[in-house]
């Protein structure tokens, strides 16, 4: 065993000046829950809308997705943490003034109604997908899925009592999708240490970003032309209110402290200016509105397009703000 000794709370490796404990994995994992948390808003809220049917991918088909990015996004988290046999730990404590606690458990209680919301419209799926494309690959794993469901007692009873409360349970996981958006953006601004995390504009950010990529998301998979438009239109609100919170937390930074200016000028002059303003704010914002407004004006704009940029651009932000973050301090600039 090796044993060190600190004189001074100073140039601690991976910690001190900059921390450089996450990586690729935490970008992603932060960037599959705030899309999951969006779907999961995006179907409840229309089927308490009555949509159901108007809206057969938003609130059926398009929740497929979701348990199966929360479990990529845990097994991701796992992989990084140092000590992985004890994540399970997470899971009996509970901790009101922890982010990580907090994040925990709302993935495991989200869990529930996201395996149980396709469930409830298997069959649904399953003749919606069989009607486009008879040939598709998933319909055999789907078919599956149902009849082991159906061939459990107190599965189909825990799926008719799921149906019977419905409407309670869209409320609850619009509650839960909401604080899981929130969440991977306070997960770094509970992080003082680190200049650019240390705001609370990190929580809402994440959670428009997150829902924007989910609009973005079921543009895309959508085949109904009103759904398309009316996620286009979605959309094009939450890149505005994106592109006002980016702007507020600059304006912010730079009417703070000099270490705040100093961590606003990594983007504004710095090293990671290019990247986010042309790469990000430019090619993940800015042009994929630009592309929906000429397609919502009925110029022939494919629909993938736009919402491969906002997926793109989404996931580029979760990687700028992970390494930039940790890259921030009190004492480098």
């Amino acid at each position: 065993m090796m044993e060190e000794l600190f004189v001074s709370g100073r140039h601690i490796e991976h910690i001190d000046p900059t921390l450089t404990l996450w990586g690729g994995p935490i970008a992603i994992y932060l960037f599959l829950g705030g899309l999951a948390a969006a779907i999961l808003i995006f179907a409840n809220f229309f089927f308490l809308m009555g949509k159901a049917d108007k809206y057969v991918m938003t609130v059926k088909v398009s929740t497929l997705i979701p348990p199966v990015i929360i479990v990529i996004g845990l097994l991701l988290l796992v992989a990084d943490l140092h000590h992985k046999l004890y994540f399970w730990q997470l899971l009996l404590n509970f901790r009101i003034e922890s982010p990580m606690s907090w994040g925990a458990w709302t993935l495991s209680f989200i869990m529930i109604p996201a395996i149980l919301w396709p469930l409830i419209y298997m069959k649904d799926i399953i003749n919606y997908l069989s009607d486009r494309n008879p040939k598709c690959r998933l319909l055999k794993t789907l078919s599956w899925i149902d009849g082991m469901a159906n061939k459990f007692k107190i599965v189909r009873m825990v799926i008719e009592l799921a149906t019977k409360y419905q409407k309670l349970m869209a409320y609850i996981t619009i509650v839960l999708s909401l604080i899981l958006g929130v969440y991977t953006g306070i997960l770094l601004s509970a992080f003082n240490a680190r200049p650019l995390w240390n705001t609370a504009i990190l929580g809402p950010l994440f959670l428009t970003s997150g829902i924007s990529t989910g609009a973005a998301l079921l543009m895309w998979m959508s085949k109904n032309h009103h759904e398309k438009i009316l996620f286009s239109k979605f959309d094009l609100v939450l890149i505005a209110v994106e592109i006002f919170l980016i702007i507020h937390l600059f304006m912010g930074m730079k009417a703070g402290s000099q270490v705040q200016v100093d961590t606003a000028s990594l983007f504004l002059g710095g090293q990671y200016t290019a990247f986010f303003w042309v790469g990000i704010m430019g090619l993940g914002l800015v042009f994929p509105a630009v592309l929906e407004i000429l397609e919502l004006n009925r110029f022939n704009i494919p629909s993938w397009l736009p919402a491969l940029f906002i997926l793109l651009g989404g996931l580029a932000f979760r990687f700028i703000m992970v390494y930039a973050g940790q890259f921030s301090s009190y004492n480098i600039l």
